[in-house]
């Protein structure tokens, strides 16, 4: 089910639609990205900035990256300057793209261990598992962020996952 190509072609598809969404919403400017739509993180800004916080969450347990500031400031205000949340986006993508190409099946099979601040105990679970649900995470709440894009008038490119190696 979880093998290094699903690993990899998940990897490229989130850089893709990174881009594509944070396109999108470059077009709205800073109020429109700031604006309290009713969504479960409220504004376009705090869904993209939770998604950042907790794909670094998960890189500092799959692969050891510094872990993201816990407390004090909450994941939807991680990064306050539009134009460094793209830098530090597009940054976290590239390096979970070259993560990805390292993945090796044996490792997939094996067991993560981590202190979940949500569950507030240690955790075990499959690798395959834990990635399979950072994947999940990201398209559910991207796909959160598009539905506040589109109902602003703004458009992204498709989000079908096949189309993810055409040329755009």
């Amino acid at each position: 089910m979880v093998d290094p190509a699903f690993v990899q072609t998940m990897a490229r598809y989130n850089a893709w639609q990174n881009r594509s969404l944070c396109d999108a919403a470059d077009t709205l400017g800073e109020e429109g990205r700031r604006l309290d739509r009713g969504a479960f993180f409220k504004s376009i800004h705090g869904t993209f900035n939770h998604v950042l916080w907790a794909d670094e969450v998960w890189l500092s347990r799959l692969i050891g990256t510094p872990k993201p500031p816990i407390g004090g400031r909450t994941s939807t205000n991680y990064i306050e300057d539009w134009a460094e949340f793209r830098r530090l986006r597009a940054e976290r993508d590239e390096a979970i793209i070259a993560w990805a190409q390292t993945v090796e099946a044996k490792w997939l099979r094996g067991t993560l261990i981590w202190y979940s601040g949500a569950a507030g105990r240690e955790m075990g679970k499959p690798r395959a598992l834990a990635i399979m649900h950072l994947f999940n995470h990201q398209t559910h709440h991207r796909g959160q962020i598009h539905a506040m894009l589109t109902a602003a008038g703004a458009r992204s490119q498709d989000t079908d996952l096949f189309l993810v190696d055409e040329p755009r």
